[in-house]
């Protein structure tokens, strides 16, 4: 078995008194596509924020593969709308290539934008353009805290099939946070199902039969067993 790219070992994190995350034990593989699913409130954006450090865990331990390179896309950002900042300027405050720059707006179809100012993008272009800035420096670990968030319905396809794309022919390793269930279940390699702790994880069909799953997402049962009902084509990517 090859060596983690991250390994999470009996993670607990709480803060005044109240236990966000417990016991979490968990393993990240180089290539891996892993989606992490569960309700609100159940602590995803927390993991995050752990594995990329920005916060550290009450106790267990957490462990990344060393010189690992990692491209982090929050939820959002929050931008003064008085600050005038052209995309440009904004991908320049984190490379200072030129080259790399362009090559991120353009794996996310977003060259067009580069001297519009980032007040003024809509919620699917300034999504394209935090991806881009995540894909700077071809980060070998992408971590996508619900990257579609604010994206009309045909944006969010549009997304999810970039970063599904950039997996498939860059060969990175994605974990992504997601509430479209369809996707996840058709697309992942793996689903980890958390709710403060993981309460199911494995291949994309063992997660959606499994008994907590079918508790935590009772009315996703309607449309998502159609995907994997005696069809499997979702495993051959």
């Amino acid at each position: 078995m090859s060596i983690p790219l991250v390994q999470f070992k009996d993670v607990v994190y709480g803060v005044d008194g109240r236990t966000i995350l417990d016991h979490i034990t968990f393993d990240l593989f180089d290539g891996e596509f892993v989606s992490l699913i569960g309700p609100n409130g159940a602590g995803k954006t927390t993991f995050l924020k752990l594995l990329i450090g920005r916060i550290a865990p009450t106790s267990g331990a957490i462990t990344l593969q060393k010189g690992i390179g990692i491209g982090y896309m929050p939820q959002s950002i929050h931008l003064d709308p008085t600050l005038p900042i052209t995309v440009e300027r904004f991908m320049d405050l984190y490379s200072d290539n030129r080259k790399e720059i362009h090559e991120a707006l353009e794996a996310v179809r977003a060259k067009q934008l580069l001297n519009k100012n980032m007040a003024q993008l809509s919620g699917g272009e300034l999504q394209r353009v935090l991806l881009a800035r995540c894909l700077l420096s071809a980060s070998q670990l992408l971590i996508l805290d619900e990257p579609v968030q604010w994206v009309d319905f045909l944006g969010q396809r549009q997304l999810y099939e970039l970063i599904i794309d950039y997996h498939q022919n860059k060969g990175r390793t994605i974990l992504m946070v997601s509430h479209d269930l369809n996707l996840v279940l058709k697309r992942s390699d793996r689903v980890i199902c958390l709710n403060s702790h993981i309460c199911c994880e494995g291949k994309p069909d063992h997660v959606q039969s499994s008994a907590p799953y079918q508790a935590l997402f009772p009315a996703a049962q309607d449309f998502t067993t159609y995907t994997h009902h005696h069809d499997h084509t979702h495993d051959h990517h």
